[in-house]
């Protein structure tokens, strides 16, 4: 018994490193299968499709988000470009509102919009500027044309209109302190000889004569700021802002894009290449002086 005993002894190391590859090896299996199934589970989809068994039947509001997610969104093609509408629209409460509803529902950043009376009492005019895909703003207008307030929705896209837009920029009258590194040498040089109040006036003339050169007139002047007022296209109002950066930009108010259709001119034939001539009215005798 007591041989036996030893003998037991003796193999149990043996077995228990014979063993220990087994458990290794079992170990590394294991992970790599853990991480296949990690792999597995996240290309799968977060929300499966349900399928109806013998279970009750889900929800309504639980089958249409079902639905809604495993539809695949149609990539939306074609270029993204400016549009200006106009709307004729009822002088009430809450029209501006449900227009703006509609455009931010279907994602539009509108650029500037516009609202005023028109001669007519009970009619407003509107004119939205956004920019988008072709046929999705065709499907905004579609809407907004069915609103009831709304009574007409003009898309002036690719039609030759009239666009202007009203600014009015406060610039400082005052130079700056600090100017561009290559002018640092000419500012300490000037500084020598010009006073403050030189240096202001000749910094004042600089913007008036530059708002001249763009069409902009002076609606206010003082000791520290001055005020233009320009109107223009959107473009050259961009323009104008960027030029007077330098000189010291106080404040900018723009008023947004109005625009009106250009009225068609009647062409004449250019295969005879002659122009129209102007009907002559025709003479009532009984109106000629005697004689």
């Amino acid at each position: 018994m007591f041989s036996r005993a030893i003998s037991a002894v003796i193999s149990r190391p043996v077995l228990l490193a014979a063993t220990a590859p087994a458990r290794a090896f079992s170990a590394s299996t294991r992970s790599l299968v853990d991480i296949s199934a990690k792999k597995s589970q996240r290309l799968r989809r977060i929300n499966p499709l349900t399928v109806l068994g013998t279970n009750a039947p889900p929800e309504p509001e639980e089958a249409v988000d079902n639905i809604l997610y495993n539809t695949p969104s149609k990539a939306s093609k074609g270029p993204t470009n400016r549009h200006v509408l106009t709307l004729l629209v009822a002088n009430e409460t809450g029209v501006l509102s449900r227009i703006s509803g509609v455009i931010a529902a279907r994602g539009f950043n509108i650029e500037s919009i516009v609202v005023c009376k028109t001669e007519v009492p009970a009619l407003s005019r509107m004119t939205v500027v956004l920019k988008g895909q072709a046929s999705e703003v065709e499907q905004a207008r579609r809407q907004l044309d069915d609103l009831v307030p709304v009574w007409a929705v003009l898309d002036y896209t690719g039609t030759p209109i009239v666009e202007r837009e009203l600014a009015l920029i406060k610039v400082s009258a005052i130079p700056p302190e600090t100017v561009h590194d290559d002018l640092a040498g000419e500012a300490a040089h000037a500084g020598s000889f010009m006073s403050p109040i030189m240096a202001a006036g000749l910094h004042r003339q600089n913007v008036i004569e530059l708002a001249r050169n763009f069409g902009a007139k002076v609606e206010d002047l003082s000791h520290d700021a001055v005020v233009l007022e320009l109107t223009a296209k959107p473009d050259k109002v961009d323009s104008f802002v960027k030029m007077m950066k330098p000189y010291g930009l106080i404040e900018v108010v723009r008023s947004g894009c109005m625009a009106v259709p250009r009225s068609p001119i009647d062409s004449y034939d250019e295969t005879n290449g002659e122009e129209p001539t102007a009907a002559v009215p025709s003479v009532d005798a009984s109106q000629l002086p005697p004689g």
